[in-house]
C-alpha cells in the first residue's frame, strides 16, 4: 500500500470532513475512522466490506471473527507494517491502536497526539500518542 504524493492534503480534508460527525458504530467508529484515513491516504479502503454492515461493538467484532481476527489490532497488522520500534517512530498519518480495558481502539497518528472518535460525544477527541500499544505504517 503506498500513499499518494498528496497524501496530506487528503487526509487534511478527510480530518476536516468527519471531525465533527456523531460516533455510530458501523458508520463512524473508531475501525472506520482509521480505515477512512488510509482510504484517503491510499485509495484503499481496508474496512470497505464492513461499512454500514454492523450497528454494535459485538456486531462489529462478531464480523472481524468471522474475517479470523481477535480485535481491531489484529485486522489492521493483517494489512498494514507494524511499526515495532515504538511512539518515538510514528509518523503523521500511521494507525495506533492502544488497549482501553480489554477492547482495543484505533486512532490516527497526529504528531504527538491521536486523533480518536468518542463513544460519548460527537466529534474527535485525541489521547498522547504514548497511550499507543501498537502503531501500524500506511
Amino acid at each position: 500500500m503506498k500513499r499518494f504524493d498528496d497524501w496530506y492534503p487528503r487526509l487534511a480534508a478527510y480530518v476536516s470532513s468527519v471531525r465533527r460527525l456523531p460516533f455510530e458504530y458501523g458508520r463512524h467508529d473508531c475501525a472506520l475512522f482509521a480505515a477512512g484515513a488510509v482510504a484517503a491516504m491510499t485509495g484503499i479502503d481496508p474496512a470497505a466490506k464492513l461499512r454500514g454492515k454492523y450497528s454494535t461493538l459485538a456486531g462489529g467484532l462478531k464480523k472481524l471473527r468471522r474475517l479470523g481476527f481477535d480485535n481491531h489490532a489484529d485486522f489492521a497488522a493483517s494489512i498494514l507494517p507494524e511499526v515495532i520500534e515504538g511512539p518515538a517512530f510514528a509518523q503523521i498519518g500511521d494507525i495506533a491502536a492502544f488497549d482501553l480495558g480489554g477492547a482495543w481502539s484505533l486512532g490516527l497518528v497526529q504528531g504527538s497526539r491521536i486523533f480518536v472518535t468518542q463513544p460519548d460525544s460527537a466529534g474527535l477527541g485525541s489521547v498522547d500518542l504514548l497511550t499507543a500499544s501498537r502503531l501500524f505504517r500506511v
